[in-house]
């Protein structure tokens, strides 16, 4: 299939555009890891803080090499990335269990 070039021009426009309002606003690009600690109740588990590149971000307790392979056990989406960062040092911290903080709220 032949590339068009005017629509990739415009896809660069649109990401930069993009990647300009989310400078604005203070939010990370998606897939970005804005947290990973190891978990302080099992050092064989981290916490990952992922972005979604529209506020939000999800936090999870992942087993494995990260990000290559690696099982998650147990994840929540939250609102806004500094939620989603303050559920994940809690339970770094031990303040908090996993499942306590990433149980979805009703």
């Amino acid at each position: 299939m032949p590339v068009d070039d005017q629509r990739i021009q415009r896809l660069r426009r649109i990401q930069q555009e993009a990647d300009t309002l989310r400078r604005e606003l203070e939010i990370s690009p998606p897939n970005a890891v804005v947290f990973m600690a190891t978990a302080k109740a099992n050092a064989d588990e981290l916490l990952v803080v992922e972005a979604d590149g529209f506020g939000g971000a999800t936090t999870s307790v992942v087993e494995g090499n990260f990000p290559l392979d690696y099982f998650t056990k147990v994840e929540r989406a939250f609102a806004s990335e500094s939620e989603a960062v303050t559920a994940a040092e809690q339970i770094v911290t031990g303040r908090a269990l996993a499942a306590d903080v990433l149980t979805p709220r009703d």
